[in-house]
């Protein structure tokens, strides 16, 4: 198989290198208007070509399926540039609905997938974690903090250069983008909704740098969400309790827990993971794995993906409602 990865900054070359790890036999074609970083992916053995353009590539390599990995604003327009190629895509997560109906209704006309990143819902904690309160079966409230200091995200780069430093696409909204799906997929649908928004930090954001959230689960969940991009250490802190059920998670997978017969129990939900120092402890890399091998199952007809342009729409809607209020 021939892969095209549009984007090769951090994420495209992760996903190139994880590809590679899944099945070496994988070509992987990169697109990048930078030519610093077409040449980085050519050095580094990422990418067995590179080009410039979709275009070019396309008319050179004549690829599979795509992966788009571009900043979250452009990839309405890659995206549909892509179907335009009859290529199979693999996006990262979008953060905005622009192009959302258009480019839904093109894959379907053509019978292509349109696969959409959730890394969260590959995580084996949250998996977990759902299960274990579909079995309990009866109403839980959860709390659950999720904050890093932005300029850590990418220590390499000025946050204010990369696509955090965009009040559309800023770190809290980041945040809720990623966690809001697991959270969704495992408690339910959202009813209503109260916002508490601040800004405590000199990052000098054009957005809130710390937002919570008291939400109401149509299955009468309950739920306290806070976001942040001012915490100095990284933090993914969640408590899930209920009659009969209490659940405890620090975002790693060394550090989940159950409490059971008066003990706090460790939950071993990996025999073993993999983990990139150049991030916090809570970015497991086995989850982007499964991800991508999940996408690899669409391809061949064998498997059906997590999450959807369709599923997404309601956490981007819940988000553009938090920034409105």
């Amino acid at each position: 198989m021939k892969l095209l990865i549009v984007g090769l900054g951090s994420m495209g070359k992760r996903r190139a290198r994880l590809t590679k790890g899944i099945d070496a036999a994988i070509q992987i074609v990169g697109v990048d208007t930078a030519e610093s970083r077409r040449g980085e992916a050519l050095r580094l053995g990422l990418a067995d070509a590179a080009y410039a353009t979709i275009g070019e590539a396309v008319a050179a390599e004549h690829p599979d399926a795509a992966l788009v990995c571009t900043a979250p604003l452009a990839h309405a327009a890659v995206i549909g540039a892509l179907l335009d190629h009859d290529l199979p895509v693999f996006t990262e997560l979008n953060l905005v609905s622009d192009g959302y109906r258009e480019n839904m209704a093109k894959a379907a006309a053509k019978k292509l997938p349109l696969f959409l990143s959730s890394t969260m819902l590959y995580r084996r904690e949250t998996q977990y974690i759902k299960q274990q309160v579909a079995e309990f079966g009866k109403p839980v409230h959860y709390i659950y903090h999720i904050g890093q200091y932005l300029p850590d995200w990418h220590p390499w780069e000025n946050y204010k250069n990369f696509f955090v430093g965009n009040a559309r696409t800023g770190g809290v909204r980041e945040i809720f983008g990623i966690d809001l799906p697991w959270l969704l997929d495992a408690f339910g649908d959202v009813e209503s909704v109260t916002v508490q928004k601040d800004t405590i930090s000199d990052l000098g954001l054009p957005y809130p740098d710390c937002v919570t959230l008291l939400l109401r689960h149509k299955g009468g969940v309950q739920g306290v969400l806070a976001a942040d991009v001012v915490s100095r250490k990284a933090v993914r802190s969640f408590e899930c309790f209920g009659d009969g059920i209490h659940l405890f998670w620090e975002g790693n997978p060394k550090a989940l827990y159950e409490f059971k017969d008066g003990d706090k129990r460790f939950v071993n939900t990996y025999a073993s993971f993999e983990h990139d120092s150049r991030y916090s402890d809570n970015v497991v890399e086995n989850a982007y794995v499964d991800e991508l091998t999940n996408f690899f199952g669409v391809l061949k007809g064998d498997e059906q993906p997590k999450w959807s342009f369709e599923k997404d729409l309601k956490a981007i809607e819940l988000m553009d409602f938090v920034e409105k209020s």
